[in-house]
């Protein structure tokens, strides 16, 4: 039977170092595979985190040869296996142990920003209406696995560890704290979605142009002086 040879990293946040592991492989395998048979065979100590093996849980997210994936969506027919396949953990979040990393930061982000406020209702029976495209670009974004692949190249986390001033927020927020302004359109967080939401495009762009438009833009500092303030 063929085999392949993984580099897989191996320590926690004191340190550590890449262990080579060759296993058997066979058709249809994917990363997430080699690495149960690597844990059932050579190594029962070794630290992976996954739940589903189906790509719906973002569970798996690793870094694949240096690239940020989901384990069991890489299917090994689709690397390299003459050279050692290289696994490491994410870079952006905090080193537990081997392949796993600390993500709450990403649930302490949440818990910081504001719940949203509908508008008061369009008619009588206390309904919105809304189109069809404002509908749909909402539902882009709630195919969201939490993977957190994005936030794994992002170059603000993951460079320049801002994790506490980027978080992207209501519109005042995302000008004065939570820092918007650092992200640099590389759309790399959008490359590596499992889900293809475009992020990049529509939610961190409209996002920067609205704090442009609030706060910058003159002609619209002029309409919001002489406007008349809403009645509550």
């Amino acid at each position: 039977m063929k085999t392949a040879t993984f580099k897989i990293w191996r320590g926690d946040a004191n340190g550590g170092k890449f262990v080579d592991y060759t296993t058997e492989v066979s058709e249809g395998m994917v990363v997430l595979d080699a690495v149960h048979q690597i844990q059932a065979r050579q190594a029962n100590d070794l630290a992976c985190r996954w739940n589903c093996k189906a790509g719906k849980c973002g569970s798996c997210s690793a870094e694949v040869n240096g690239l940020p994936r989901l384990m069991c969506m890489t299917r090994l027919n689709d690397l390299p296996l003459d050279k050692p396949v290289t696994l490491e953990p994410m870079k952006a979040f905090p080193h537990v142990k081997d392949l796993v990393t600390d993500v709450s930061w990403n649930f302490r982000a949440k818990k910081k920003i504001k719940p949203f406020k509908p508008r008061p209702p369009d008619t009588p029976d206390g309904t919105w209406r809304m189109a069809q495209s404002d509908v749909d670009r909402v539902q882009e974004f709630r195919k969201c696995i939490e993977c957190f692949l994005c936030q794994n190249v992002c170059h603000v986390l993951r460079e320049h560890k801002l994790h506490d001033e980027f978080i992207e927020d209501r519109t005042e927020e995302l000008k004065q704290a939570h820092g918007i302004g650092y992200c640099n359109i590389t759309k790399c967080c959008t490359k590596v979605c499992p889900e293809g939401i475009t992020i990049t495009d529509n939610a961190i762009i409209p996002l920067k142009e609205r704090v442009v438009d609030n706060f910058y833009d003159p002609l619209g500092k002029l309409v919001k002086l002489f406007r008349p303030k809403a009645q509550k």
